[in-house]
């Protein structure tokens, strides 16, 4: 007779992860396309940028192909170095991962304890809190002051247990961002058991005298900061996963020490190493088409009755008054995948990405068709 698997119960597993709620990603093009039988079918959903790799990334990763029969290398150790002489910082400083998001699970896991505690603005990013509540920490929500990152009342809802405060800079999902001044007064009032995390995955798409570097202007300053980095968004690296984090010493080598060795592959490194000079000037000509598409965005959300929020991302955020999933489904089967925000703490909102201009067309239209059926 064979052995059957047990039968187990919520007790076999830690209580921490019987009580999450997984991440849900956008749906895929070709999941929509098989489930709904369409044949086209545009994805504005996850803030994925609308081009694709550079194309000395493209180069860099044919010319790995014949390798991939060899691990990656363990250390990441050529990118590590690349991103430490671009900031201008030590090795030391720089841990790279899989994605943002990657970073942000190491420092779960590197710094909180059961009943330790986290502060975020919410809605925000889910993995600031997904990977808390995994470590059993205790996630403390603050929310939003006219969609963005209420500094002030977050100082407030620090207490002894606090070790991280996460600063979504832009926030996603809503798209705001918190100014230099508002920054630097929290740098001021922030005590000194928490370190800052500033969350910058969109950084490539702003361009304002009061948006800070936050490597430059608060790490290298000495401030107890850890600033998040990635090649998905603007760099067309969605697919390869590769973001990275600048901090303290201290915290750069603890999050190496849950590391995974092989977390980026032979070509997520190559991919980024060939990207980081910005193919020579094609980073300035993808930042000016998505501040275009961003007013086109805005612009077909406000004509068809929603009230968008002022970004300065690659996405924009609207409430629809109502349960989005509905008006998310509607679309779907128009062949528009946008995202439905009750996993972001905002369930009556969606947040469309910036596509290209034909792809932003073909929104307003199937937006157009739902709302009149509607």
């Amino acid at each position: 007779m064979p052995i059957l698997a047990a039968d187990r119960d919520d007790s076999f597993f830690r209580a921490s992860v019987n009580g999450l709620s997984p991440y849900q990603p956008g749906k895929p093009i070709e999941h929509v396309q098989r489930e709904l039988g369409l044949e086209h079918v545009v994805k504005l959903a996850s803030n994925e940028g609308p081009f694709g790799p550079l194309p000395a990334a493209l180069e860099a990763i044919g010319r790995t192909a014949s390798e991939l029969n060899r691990y990656p290398d363990g250390a990441a150790h050529a990118l590590h170095h690349a991103l430490a002489e671009l900031h201008g910082v030590p090795v030391v400083n720089v841990c790279v991962g899989a994605g943002a998001d990657g970073c942000i699970d190491y420092l779960s896991q590197a710094i909180l304890d059961p009943g330790d505690e986290i502060v975020c603005g919410w809605p925000s990013f889910p993995s600031y809190v997904i990977y808390a509540r995994k470590q059993g920490a205790h996630a403390q929500l603050v929310p939003l002051r006219d969609h963005r990152y209420d500094l002030e009342a977050i100082a407030d809802a620090i207490t002894p247990q606090t070790k991280i405060v996460y600063i979504c800079h832009p926030n996603n999902p809503t798209g705001t961002m918190n100014t230099t001044d508002e920054l630097d007064a929290w740098f001021e009032r922030v005590p000194q058991h928490v370190i800052t995390v500033v969350d910058q995955a969109y950084f490539e798409y702003i361009d304002r005298d009061d948006y800070p570097d936050a490597v430059e202007r608060y790490f290298k300053a000495g401030r107890d900061v850890v600033v998040l980095r990635t090649f998905s968004k603007i760099y067309g690296l969605a697919g390869q996963r590769v973001g990275y984090a600048v901090g303290p010493a201290q915290v750069i080598a603890a999050m190496t020490k849950v590391r995974r060795p092989f977390d980026l592959t032979t070509t997520a490194q190559v991919a980024a190493l060939a990207s980081i000079d910005g193919g020579g000037g094609e980073i300035e000509r993808r930042r000016a088409i998505n501040s275009v598409g961003l007013e086109r965005l805005f612009e077909i959300l406000t004509e068809h009755g929603l009230e968008p929020v002022p970004s300065v991302g690659n996405f924009v955020y609207a409430d629809v008054g109502g349960d989005a999933t509905e008006l998310f489904e509607r679309l779907l089967r128009e062949g528009v995948i946008i995202r439905p925000l009750a996993g972001f703490g905002s369930p009556t909102a969606i947040r469309v990405s910036v596509g290209t201009p034909d792809e932003l067309e073909t929104f307003a239209g199937a937006l157009g068709r739902v709302l009149l059926r509607a």
